[in-house]
C-alpha cells in the first residue's frame, strides 16, 4: 500500500513514453517510476536536457533552454513572450534565477507515440531554432569578446560563426569610426 505522499502513476502512460524513447534510441534514465530524463539532439544548439513526468493526471515537460542571460533582460524575455504565442503545447518560461526552459502540461489522453513525436518536435525545434537569437539578444558582449580575442590570436572562429554576420558588421562600423 502506498504512503500518504506518494502519488500514483498511471503504468499506460508511463509504459508509451518508455517505448517512445527506446523506439527513438534516446538514451534516458527512469530516476523513478514516470520521471524520464533524456538530450533530444540539435544542431544550433547540440542538445536539449528534457524531462518528462507522468503525473496522476498529466505529462510534464520541462526542457532546459539556456542559462540566465548576461545582458539585455528585457529584451530577451519580450523575444521569449513574443514567441510563446506561436508555440504549440509548451511555452518559455523562466525559473527564479532567470534560467530559460520550454515547459509545458498535457492530459495524460496526450501520452501518445504520436502526440509524443508532436510536442517532442516542437520542444526540439523551438529549442534548436531559438538557442542563437538567446544568445545574440542576451549574450552579445561576452560573444563579441570572444570573437575579437579569437581573431586577434588567428584561434579558430568555428563555434562563432552564426553570429559572424553581426560581428563583421559591428568591427566595420567601429574602423569606420
Amino acid at each position: 500500500m502506498a504512503d500518504e505522499f506518494s502519488v500514483e502513476v498511471p503504468e499506460e502512460p508511463a509504459r508509451v513514453v518508455r517505448e517512445w524513447l527506446e523506439a527513438n534510441e534516446i538514451e534516458y534514465a527512469e530516476q523513478q517510476r514516470g520521471l524520464f530524463s533524456f538530450a533530444l539532439p540539435g544542431e544550433k544548439k547540440l542538445q536539449t536536457p528534457v524531462r518528462v513526468d507522468v503525473g496522476p493526471h498529466a505529462l510534464g515537460i520541462h526542457a532546459f533552454v539556456c542559462r540566465r542571460p548576461d545582458e539585455n533582460h528585457e529584451g530577451v524575455y519580450r523575444w521569449l513572450l513574443e514567441k510563446n504565442l506561436r508555440i504549440f503545447a509548451v511555452a518559455f518560461a523562466v525559473d527564479r534565477h532567470g534560467d530559460i526552459y520550454l515547459d509545458g502540461r498535457l492530459p495524460l489522453s496526450a501520452a501518445t507515440p504520436e502526440d509524443l513525436d508532436h510536442v517532442l518536435g516542437t520542444v526540439l525545434s523551438v529549442s534548436d531554432g531559438s538557442f542563437n537569437t538567446i544568445l545574440e539578444l542576451g549574450f552579445a558582449t561576452s560573444i563579441r569578446k570572444e570573437w575579437e580575442w579569437r581573431t586577434s590570436r588567428g584561434e579558430p572562429t568555428k563555434n562563432l560563426e552564426a553570429f559572424r554576420g553581426w560581428l563583421e558588421r559591428d568591427e566595420a562600423q567601429a574602423a569606420e569610426r
